[in-house]
C-alpha cells in the first residue's frame, strides 16, 4: 500500500500546524486580513485544512460540505493581485518553514502553494 502525501507528512496534524500558523501571519496582515469578512479567521483556517487535506490525499471532508473546490471562482470576489499573493507566499512559506518537513515533502508541498497562489491572481490593479 502507497502512503499518501496527506499520510508522508503526518495526516491532519501537520496540516493543522500549518494552516494555524498560516493566519497567524494573515491576521496581522493589513492587505490580506481585508479579505476576511469574518471577524474571527478560524472558520477560514478550518476550510483551508479541510482543503489542504483533501488536496494531498487526506478525508474527503472538504467536498463533502462545500462541494468543489474550484479556487479561482471562490476567490474571484477578492482582490487577489501580486502584491496579495507575494503576501499570501510569505506568511505560507513561514508555516511552511515551521513544520520542518523532509526536504522532498517540503519541496513538494511548496511548488504546489506557489503554483496556486500564482493561479489565484485576478487582477493586477493595485491594491485600493
Amino acid at each position: 500500500m502507497t502512503l499518501s502525501f496527506y499520510d508522508e507528512v503526518g495526516g491532519h496534524e501537520t496540516f493543522a500546524r500549518l494552516v494555524n500558523a498560516f493566519y497567524r501571519g494573515v491576521a496581522t496582515d493589513d492587505v490580506l486580513r481585508q479579505m476576511y469578512p469574518e471577524e474571527d479567521l478560524g472558520p477560514a483556517a478550518e476550510r483551508l485544512t479541510l482543503f489542504l487535506e483533501q488536496y494531498w490525499g487526506g478525508p474527503t471532508t472538504y467536498s463533502a460540505q462545500r462541494g468543489h473546490p474550484r479556487l479561482r471562482m471562490r476567490h474571484a470576489a477578492f482582490h487577489v493581485n501580486p502584491d496579495a499573493r507575494d503576501r499570501w507566499l510569505q506568511h505560507m512559506r513561514a508555516a511552511v518553514d515551521e513544520l520542518d518537513l523532509p526536504p522532498l515533502q517540503e519541496a513538494t508541498l511548496w511548488d504546489y502553494l506557489q503554483r496556486a497562489a500564482f493561479a489565484m491572481v485576478n487582477t493586477f490593479e493595485p491594491t485600493p
